[in-house]
């Protein structure tokens, strides 16, 4: 029997993984199903938002006191590249045509404006405006598949240092550990994201 684009799809939001992939938060898999995402997409998220769960976490120990809404981080991780459903081209290609269509797919499906952003500023962590929980979406967007940007990395080091107090140095020296031990399964998400179509 030959699969379907949707056995794909759910496959692709429900396989355990290898390293073992959590789930998408239900709101985001329930819009994901009924946009029918590419595979390799929902693929893709899922990667990304695994990563977001362990760096926000990662956040929250070290800096208990600091206000990271973490929600909004994993959100932001879950469907950062969604507007690539209208722009599938840029799956497998470069180009940033998704980043404001996403933004506007979230608002057009009633998402508050405060979450929709992430569509749009997960490639733009030079803004002044950027948040925390921006560059923790941005990065976790980089770490899935170990890329390392020092600019992005740099922002979330003066944001963490000046957040705590404590001096830069020490703060690179422990978001550096982080990111490395993370980036050390990036072979394996790859993997898990490449068993699926992008058309199927």
């Amino acid at each position: 029997m030959t699969a379907t684009p949707s056995d794909f799809l759910l496959r692709a939001l429900d396989a355990p993984g290898e390293p073992p992939l959590r789930p998408l938060p239900p709101v985001v898999t329930e819009l994901l199903r009924s946009l029918e995402v590419p595979p390799r997409l929902a693929a893709h998220l899922r990667a990304v938002h695994d990563v977001a769960v362990e760096l926000s976490d990662g956040v929250r120990d070290r800096y208990p006191d600091l206000a990271v809404d973490r929600d909004a981080v994993l959100f932001g991780a879950a469907t950062h590249d969604i507007g690539k459903t209208l722009h599938p081209e840029e799956l497998a290609g470069p180009g940033s045509a998704h980043e404001a269509a996403g933004r506007d797919l979230l608002l057009d499906r009633g998402f508050e404006p405060a979450l929709a952003r992430f569509a749009a500023t997960h490639a733009s962590w030079d803004d002044p405006a950027v948040t925390i929980e921006d560059l923790l979406v941005s990065t976790a967007d980089k770490v899935w598949k170990d890329k390392r940007v020092p600019d992005l990395e740099d922002r979330l080091v003066r944001a963490l240092a000046g957040a705590t107090g404590r001096e830069p140095w020490e703060e690179y020296l422990a978001l550096d550990d982080l990111l490395s031990g993370l980036g050390a399964d990036a072979g394996r998400r790859l993997a898990f994201q490449s068993e699926f179509p992008v058309h199927p």
